[in-house]
């Protein structure tokens, strides 16, 4: 049975040694190299080129692992690798998973979870724990809303009149109601009744808000992109 080779990468010693005993106690496990830094698991990697990788997250920075595993996929896209961590931060891990790692653990895993998590990946059949799975569904309802959000904002904007669009792409670059007026060389009375009417046909209590989400979907940006 042809071995499975392993890289550590951890900058605390004790757990290193922990792992490397974990490892050097299966037959078919080998290890390629233990690394103390996201640097020298980038480094080690593309020398020793493992099969698997057991990566700490927080080394010498918090995401260090996270950043390194990114590297690491760019290079060798078929290495797997499987997090390790001391606490379970729902976003770390799943930002760690968006750069492709294939599991994580707890660095207080027994054993026998180590071993069994390196031959799932090993086999590529890593499972999907529930707090990513959990995750997963709470990102893609996420998107869901923010979906519906931006087709019902673009619905408004498609009912506002030319004059309305002026006035409001006016109010977001800044302009106070009495310049716009002068710009737009109307009286001040009829500002303010288009503004009124953007306020009603976007459901807002006052300007700021709609001055906040104009800007966040960078509405002007996308039509001088068009026009």
């Amino acid at each position: 049975m042809e071995k499975i080779h392993i890289l550590i990468a951890d900058d605390m010693e004790a757990h290193r040694r922990r792992l490397e005993r974990i490892i050097n106690g299966v037959d078919s496990l080998s290890l390629a190299a233990t690394a103390k830094s996201g640097y020298e698991a980038i480094a080690f990697a593309a020398v020793k080129k493992p099969d698997i990788i057991l990566m700490d997250i927080e080394m010498e920075s918090q995401m260090a692992g996270i950043k390194a595993a990114s590297e690491i996929h760019k290079i060798l896209p078929d290495t797997k690798i499987i997090m390790l961590t001391v606490h379970q931060d729902n976003n770390i891990v799943f930002a760690a998973f968006q750069t492709g790692i294939v599991d994580y653990l707890m660095k207080s895993a027994p054993k026998e979870e180590i071993i069994e998590a390196i031959y799932s990946a090993s086999n590529n059949q890593s499972p999907i724990r529930p707090i990513i799975a959990q995750k997963i569904r709470q990102e893609f309802a996420r998107i869901k809303k923010s979906e519906d959000q931006l087709t019902h904002f673009f619905k408004i904007v498609a009912n506002l009149t030319q004059s309305e669009l002026e006035v409001l792409k006016l109010l977001c670059s800044g302009l106070k109601r009495k310049e716009i007026a002068e710009i737009r060389a109307v009286e001040l009375e009829t500002i303010k009744k288009q503004i009124s009417s953007l306020l009603k046909k976007f459901d807002k209590n006052n300007t700021r808000e709609i001055i906040t989400e104009v800007n966040e979907l960078k509405l002007f940006e996308l039509i001088g992109e068009l026009s």
